[in-house]
């Protein structure tokens, strides 16, 4: 069984330097330097723009919106979510749970969520 690809938070410069973005370019192939999109056997969404700025929730809901899409085009794989925006990016969970409310089923969900 393969595992699911790591679902992390991170920011537009692709500084995988700390909690689950720097597990994801230790353990899972995250690229320094990419901030957005599947690579290894990861997935980014930016929490935090280029100058490590927390990014305003509309802004990281576009991502989210980009990311759920990209699942649903690939029912093959199964996508482990991290808390995005719960850590560094200062967000409690009430505000970023609900926009994966339409995560189709390849898309498991933190522990600490539901």
């Amino acid at each position: 069984m393969t595992e699911p690809v790591l679902v992390f938070g991170s920011n537009l410069a692709g500084h995988h330097g700390k909690g689950a973005a720097l597990w994801a370019r230790q353990h899972r192939g995250a690229i320094y330097g990419q901030g957005t999109g599947l690579q290894g056997n990861s997935y980014a969404i930016p929490s935090k723009d280029a100058q490590l700025r927390t990014l305003p929730l509309a802004v990281i809901a576009r991502y989210i919106d980009t990311f759920l899409a990209f699942a649903r085009s690939r029912p093959d794989l199964t996508f482990q979510l991290t808390p995005i925006g719960c850590g560094l990016a200062g967000y409690r969970r009430e505000q970023i749970e609900p926009m994966f409310a339409s995560a189709p089923t390849n898309v498991l969900w933190p522990t600490e969520w539901r």
